[in-house]
């Protein structure tokens, strides 16, 4: 943590210099109060003659420092929060920076509701340890050793009273705290699992009404944050029972000074102002000790949240990038611009044990259109999910312009490649600037031009603000086939070498897609193009089609060339066509 805090340790130190000063204008107080007693009010040294002058005098003394010491507890606060505030805004960046750079598998190890609640609530946890540590460390540390200062030296009778009820004290606070401590890191992965059930919930809705889900999904969320509620009932009946106890030991503390204050007033050994002053110093050590105990608190579970922040932090990306940057850094003069080539390539999903790809050689000519087809399950996505290098291979390589995808920089690699994915990922913007997450600067004329190849521009120039209709979250605000023709502009504006498209024009009608894919080959003809479909009607005009069973390559050919020899592509053909089809 101290990488953080050494960047605001200027705004730590001030905050410390003025709680300081703080606490000393409270040390001070009782001392002053005592005078007034006994010499204001009493006047035991001047022959029981009260001295207004002197009640006057100190009485404006004490609310200069009550004053003073206000104005050093307020900047102590502005200067907390400063360091507090900045330090959780430096590492709330950090941890999002280090989940971008986080791959697919490490993602599914976190969880999703699970790095929500790192990056908001456990790093507003660590904010408070901070801001906690930085206040209240100092403050309850001078308050309860300067108590017991200011009381030996007022009065060593009293001050032993008060050392006396420390080791009970202490063991206390030690007890309840090794109760409590384990319970925090409970606390925030129970908090994990119902941030993950309202993410789920939220995103699914549709599917959970059309389903009649509701009532279960509510007694799932109920039956989560009960968890959640019962472990958060059990830290507080632990601090809960401490808080009384620690109450009673130190009001004991005080029943015990008046006792023996009054013997002593009585034989002259010290004075009614003099115990005054002790009752308050022990009210201020009681506060001190309390204050503690709501800091080990605090600090108990900043430091169980620093330890999931850490996580996050100190987790290495598992691609790690090449070394090209550059186009004239990697491609030889044989092997022009947009050529993508598998050498037995074998790939597994990590900690999965099952291999989903097997010995797949094939090589794609630059400006080719290829189609893979095949049963669900046979690898198609896992395939061209190798091509940007969203997946390591097992084994094998797959190289892109006569390299291995490994040793290109990933932000070089996939500068090279658009790609639209099975789900459709829109964000909450307008339509214009959704397309245009596919070129930086981009023209409001080339973002025209690319959604009238995806065929989205008729719909979206239909639309009373045309290209700047904000989408709705998740692009609820659309149907399936707008949110696809907007995802295909959004790769077709990017001019890629590469294009692919993973099942992405599954919701368009025939002719719409027919269209899309002529206008597409007129606009980039020499751009290779990866189609991973399930309609026939979608791959007969490819170049090739590439047909998977099994997670092996069972054929490759033209449309023609596979009706006569595939026999897999011949079902494919005759379930989706009739016997016709294969005419």
């Amino acid at each position: 943590m101290w990488k953080y805090i050494r960047k605001y340790l200027f705004f730590a130190i001030l905050a410390a210099l003025f709680m300081i000063g703080e606490v000393m204008m409270d040390l001070m107080q009782p001392g002053l109060m005592s005078k007034i007693v006994d010499d204001g009010v009493l006047g035991l040294n001047h022959g029981g003659v009260g001295d207004l002058n002197l009640v006057w005098r100190l009485g404006f003394q004490m609310i200069l420092l009550v004053l003073f010491g206000g104005f050093c507890g307020s900047m102590n606060n502005v200067f907390v929060h400063m360091s507090g505030q900045n330090i959780g805004n430096e590492m709330r960046k950090d941890c999002f920076r280090n989940v971008m750079t986080f791959s697919f598998p490490q993602l599914d190890s976190f969880g999703t509701g699970s790095l929500v609640t790192r990056v908001t609530n456990d790093i507003t946890q660590v904010q408070n340890f901070v801001s906690q540590f930085v206040r209240g460390m100092i403050r309850t540390t001078l308050l309860t050793f300067g108590s017991m200062y200011f009381m030996f030296r007022l009065n060593r009778t009293f001050g032993l009273i008060v050392l006396c009820a420390f080791p009970f004290v202490i063991g206390c606070m030690a007890f309840c705290l090794w109760k409590a401590n384990p319970l925090f890191s409970k606390l925030q992965a129970q908090l994990d699992a119902i941030n993950a059930i309202m993410q789920e919930d939220v995103s699914g809705i549709r599917i959970i009404k059309a389903c009649v889900r509701e009532i279960y999904e509510k007694l799932r969320f109920g039956k989560a944050n009960d968890e959640l509620i019962k472990t958060q009932l059990r830290v507080l009946v632990i601090f809960a029972f401490m808080n009384p106890v620690i109450n009673a030991l130190m009001y004991v503390v005080v029943a015990v000074i008046l006792l023996v204050g009054s013997y002593d007033v009585g034989s002259g050994m010290t004075t009614p102002g003099s115990v005054m002053a002790a009752i308050t110093y022990t009210t201020q050590l009681l506060n001190g000790v309390l204050m503690l105990v709501m800091l080990f608190q605090n600090i108990s579970r900043g430091y169980a949240s620093w330890k999931r922040v850490k996580e996050v932090l100190d987790s290495e990306p598992e691609l790690k990038d090449g070394n090209i940057t550059q186009d004239t850094d990697c491609r030889g003069a044989d092997v022009p611009a947009g050529t993508i080539e598998f050498r037995d390539v074998s790939f597994s999903y990590p900690n999965s044990g099952q291999t989903v790809l097997e010995h797949i050689n094939l090589k794609v000519h630059p400006g080719e259109t290829i189609a893979i087809m095949g049963a669900t399950g046979c690898g198609k996505t896992s395939l061209i999910h190798l091509i940007p290098r969203f997946y390591d291979v097992t084994s094998g390589s797959v190289l892109v312009d006569g390299v291995d995808v490994r040793e290109y920089k990933q932000k070089a690699l996939r500068e090279k490649i658009a790609v639209t994915l099975q789900k459709s990922e829109l964000f909450s913007v307008t339509i214009g600037e959704n397309i245009a997450w596919g070129k930086k600067n981009a023209e409001k004329s080339d973002i025209k031009s690319a959604a009238m190849v995806a065929q989205a521009d008729e719909f979206i120039s239909s639309s009373a603000q045309e290209y700047d209709t904000l989408v709705a979250e998740r692009g609820m605000s659309l149907s399936g086939g707008q949110k696809q023709r907007i995802s295909i502009a959004r790769a077709v504006l990017k001019s890629a070498e590469i294009l692919i498209f993973d099942d992405s024009t599954s919701a368009l009608d025939l002719k719409t897609e027919a269209l899309l894919y002529e206008a597409l080959q007129k606009s980039h003809p020499e751009s290779t193009k990866i189609i991973v479909a399930q309609r026939i009607a979608s791959v007969r005009r490819a170049d090739r089609i590439v047909v998977m069973d099994g997670g092996k390559i069972a054929a490759v050919g033209s449309h023609e060339e596979l009706q006569k020899t595939c026999r897999i592509y011949q079902d494919i053909c005759r379930s989706q066509m009739g016997e016709a089809g294969l005419g």
